[in-house]
């Protein structure tokens, strides 16, 4: 999924397109606080945790660095958080494993 940045923040396409039809045109000076910059593939990019869009909260799909890993098998480990959002994380990093798993 592609992302852009905005204003030190991380937007999906569909806020994206929202923010820019606000700003005047013209007005890209390649800079992220005047303008959003973008698309980033991969969601923005690998990360120490998932990326969320920070207008509408749309899980960006970005691939994770080793801190990442483990934040998200902390976090789908113990529960703590949006029971939906976690289960999105499952699902699409599926490739981490479950550490329950390996004693069987």
């Amino acid at each position: 999924m592609d992302a852009y940045i905005y204003n030190a923040d991380i937007y999906c396409d569909d806020c994206t397109h929202d923010i820019m039809a606000g700003i005047m045109r013209g007005t890209d000076t390649g800079d992220s606080s005047d303008y959003p910059q973008g698309p980033f593939d991969n969601g923005g990019g690998e990360a120490d945790c998932p990326q969320h869009c920070g207008a509408c909260g749309v899980f960006l799909e970005n691939p994770l660095t080793a801190d990442g890993y483990d934040y998200v098998r902390e976090a789908l480990a113990d529960g703590t958080g949006d029971s939906d959002v976690l289960a999105e994380w499952r699902a699409f990093y599926d490739y981490l494993g479950d550490d329950d798993d390996d004693d069987e």
